[in-house]
Formats: structure tokens, sequence, C-alpha cells
């Protein structure tokens, strides 16, 4: 699989152009039944400066701040499947595993015929209105030889992470996991395409998880 800047650069380049006739907040599409989702974990929230500069290389939330930025390092894909990924360098190894959502182990609200929250909260990925089909169930965290852990708040309501696509015959992701110029902090980031488009990223520093950045909207397709 190839986890390269050039599709992401590219797909930001686009969306640059359409932010030259919209802003970003008003690409997200108008929904006909209630949207709970909160907006607390947005980019435009982040108020720590290096962490906005650090994100602006890679998430399209901030592509509007991207300009000039340099590319952050990556760690290269040490293996992946159907439902799982594998980062690692020298350093660090992040893996992020799913399984199928099972309507049956959760409490599901509906408005009409959409579905609205899951378990009480709203939720995050996939198509908002429509029953996620994967969860994340796990996100795994070596740096050394030490285990960062990530809290189940982290990901709970975060549902359907598309891990590759196919491109002229490839398999390709626009996921990733980027390290900060000053190697403390680093970023674990995915992007899942549908419905608009919804992106997450967990930081860690210093061995510690520090907070996640959660957007949607991008018209993309």
């Amino acid at each position: 699989m190839r986890t390269t800047f050039a599709n992401l650069l590219k797909f930001r380049l686009a969306l640059i152009g359409l932010l030259t006739l919209s802003t970003l907040s008003s690409l997200a599409q108008d929904l006909d039944f209630p949207d709970f989702r909160s907006k607390k974990d947005n980019f435009a929230k982040i108020a720590e400066k290096d962490i906005r500069a650090d994100l602006a290389s890679f998430s399209l939330a901030a592509v509007d701040e991207s300009i000039g930025k340099a590319q952050l390092q990556s760690l290269p894909v040490k293996d992946y499947g159907q439902n799982f990924i594998t980062y690692q360098n020298d350093n660090i190894q992040v893996t992020i595993k799913t399984s199928f959502f099972m309507p049956t182990k959760h409490k599901l609200m509906f408005n009409e015929k959409h579905l609205v929250k899951i378990d009480g909260k709203p939720y995050y990925g996939g198509v908002y209105g429509e029953q996620p089909h994967n969860i994340i169930e796990a996100v795994t965290i070596l740096v050394g030889k030490d285990t960062v852990p990530i809290p189940a708040t982290a990901y709970f309501d975060l549902y359907d992470p598309k891990f590759s696509f196919s491109e002229n015959g490839a398999t390709r992701s626009r996921n990733g996991v980027f390290l900060s110029n000053d190697k403390h902090t680093f970023y674990i980031y995915m992007f899942n395409p549908d419905n608009g488009g919804a992106e997450y990223t967990w930081v860690i520093r210093d061995k510690q998880y520090i907070r996640r950045v959660v957007d949607w909207g991008f018209l993309v397709r």
C-alpha cells in the first residue's frame, strides 16, 4: 500500500480550489434531520499554535492554513489487512484494528428512519443517519518499549474507518502517522470519504495521548 503525500496533496490542492469559491464550513451537506454531532473537537477549536501548524500539513480541515507549510515526515506502512493497519519505524509502532458493528450490542436512537445517536452519543465517520458497518476496536501504540494507553473515549464514537482505496489498479491510503519536526509529537490520521468526508486525528506527545481532532463535511467522493 502506498501511503504518500502525493495523493493527499493532490486532494488538498483540489480542495483549495473549492475554497476560492466557498468557505470550508459551508461545504458540509445539509441534513433533513437533526445533527447532534459536536464541534468541540474541530480543528477550528484548537488553540495550540504548534498543533495547528502541524495539522495544517496534512489535515483537510486545516487546508486554508496549509500554504507554505512543510510536509511532516511520515511512518511507513508495515502491514495491513481488511480489519487492521500497522505503521512502524525504528522507534514507533501504531496499529489500528477494527471489527464489525453489532447493532444488538448498542442502543440506537433514530429520528424517523435516520440514526442520530449510538449509546446516547452522536457518532462520526461513515454516513451520518445510517447504521455504521465497523467500529474501531483498538488503537495500539508502542514507543520504544513503552505502551501508550489510548482511552476508549478517543475513538468509541468514530466509525467506519477506511484503511485504503484503489486507484489505477494500485492500493493507496489517505491515512498516515506524521511526526512533528521536534520529534516530541506525532499524529495518527484517519480519513473516511463517505457522506462528504470525515477525518480524525489522535495527538500523541512524549508518550502520552493529548487529544483528538474530528472534522467532517468535505464533499469528497
